[in-house]
């Protein structure tokens, strides 16, 4: 099978390995913020929408139901799982002092649907995770941020620069590459990768990605560091501070 993006031909950036991928289902996420009809209790909570590998639900502290709050969700890695999230004492205490309403779903599978067969059951995990979140909290539409690691950044791209009507912001940490299959909006970019990284090297990724982006019209900040295939707390830290000033 080959790969066939439909209107972003020119911002497709592959690796050598994903270039037999084949886009199967779809990217578009249909759930929208909206009065809230439920109650969200601060703290950390699973939503109950898979048995297996569950979405997981941060409210801070802060949050108030009749204060719209900004909302990011946050994607793991391959081989990883939404607790490389919640066992981020750093996230938490960012997003408390910050006021951010957070959401770690996990893939169905080792990594996320576009690495396997294309985009299908991840985006409708996502998709029921959203509207759980929207049902229980009250969300601000113009700060919804999609943010990940490694594979899960690549899959933020991805899937966030054709949700741009929804996303309004996309956070990359260490992106092997980027797929989108179709561009909807403008969501502004910000990208963080380490120059010793040996599991996706930064020549052949995000130093190839951000180019391509800028040259597409999107507003990227990007930040190279000093280290591994990492989340640095500062890099976190700038991130989330960029996402909620944005």
């Amino acid at each position: 099978m080959t790969w066939a993006p439909v209107l972003l031909a020119a911002v497709v950036v592959l690796s050598p390995a994903q270039t037999g991928c084949a886009q199967t289902g779809s990217a578009h996420l249909k759930a929208r913020p909206s009065a809230p009809a439920g109650r969200a209790a601060p703290g950390l909570t699973t939503l109950g929408i898979s048995a297996a590998r569950d979405a997981y639900l941060y409210v801070p502290g802060s949050y108030r139901p009749d204060h719209p709050a900004p909302l990011l969700v946050l994607l793991h890695g391959a081989t990883q799982s939404a607790e490389l999230w919640t066992r981020s004492a750093t996230l938490f205490g960012l997003a408390d002092s910050m006021g951010l309403v957070l959401l770690m779903p996990n893939s169905q599978g080792r990594t996320w649907d576009l690495m396997m067969d294309g985009f299908g059951p991840d985006v409708a995990l996502l998709d029921s995770a959203l509207a759980q979140v929207f049902y229980r909290c009250n969300i601000d539409a113009r700060h919804i941020g999609l943010a990940g690691f490694s594979d899960g950044a690549t899959y933020a791209l991805s899937l966030g620069v054709g949700n741009g009507d929804l996303f309004t912001s996309l956070i990359a940490f260490s992106p092997g590459y980027l797929a989108p299959s179709e561009r909807r909006g403008t969501p502004g970019i910000f990208i963080a990768h380490g120059t010793d990284d040996r599991i996706l090297p930064i020549n052949s990724a995000s130093r190839r990605i951000v180019p391509v982006l800028k040259q597409a019209g999107y507003t990227v900040v990007y930040h190279e560091f000093e280290g591994p295939h990492t989340v640095r707390p500062d890099q976190l830290r700038a991130a989330l501070a960029w996402f909620v000033e944005s």
